[in-house]
Order: structure tokens, then C-alpha cells, then sequence
């Protein structure tokens, strides 16, 4: 049997808000609900079974510098610009 469970997938987070709306396995099902929705905010592909930050690092995109860079609070508010992402605005594409 095999997995075809997504290695990623696509949260929505609406302009303003403070948690995502929508978690999409692809690209294009995320699309289809902010162009029907007529949603602004923005999507972003995030691994599975990873943190952000581990991600980051694993894939070069960050190392830590500092100690701070390693706290609890760090790694649990890290982002990174590196993962893929998109803009909307009323369902259409920035």
C-alpha cells in the first residue's frame, strides 16, 4: 500500500487575521475557495511532520546566531520568507 498523503500543504491566512482559515493539500484546491470566496490574505506551503524552523535549517535557509535563536518563543514564532507563499486580494492574485 502506498502513502499519497501530501508532503506539504496550503494554509490560508486571511488579511487581519490571527489564525489560518483553510488547510489545502494543493495549490489550486486553496485557489479555487479564495476566487469563490473572494478572499484576501495569503497562502503558504508548509511541510508535513516538521516544524518550520527544523525545515529552515534543514534546507539552509536559516542557522541560528544567537542563543536567543534557539528559545522556545524563537522557534515557536520563526517564519521564513523561503517558504513558498501568495498574495490575494478579493480572490485574485496579487
Amino acid at each position: 500500500m502506498s502513502d499519497s498523503s501530501p508532503v506539504t500543504v496550503w494554509v490560508f491566512l486571511g488579511q487581519g487575521a490571527q489564525w489560518p482559515s483553510g488547510v489545502f493539500r494543493t495549490r489550486e484546491r486553496a485557489e479555487s475557495w479564495i476566487k469563490t470566496g473572494e478572499l484576501t490574505g495569503m497562502i503558504t506551503e508548509y511541510p508535513l511532520d516538521t516544524g518550520v524552523y527544523d525545515w529552515a535549517i534543514e534546507h539552509g535557509h536559516f542557522q541560528p546566531r544567537a542563543a536567543h535563536q534557539q528559545t522556545p518563543s524563537f522557534v515557536g514564532r520563526f517564519t521564513t520568507a523561503q517558504q513558498e507563499h501568495f498574495h490575494y486580494t478579493d480572490g485574485n492574485p496579487d
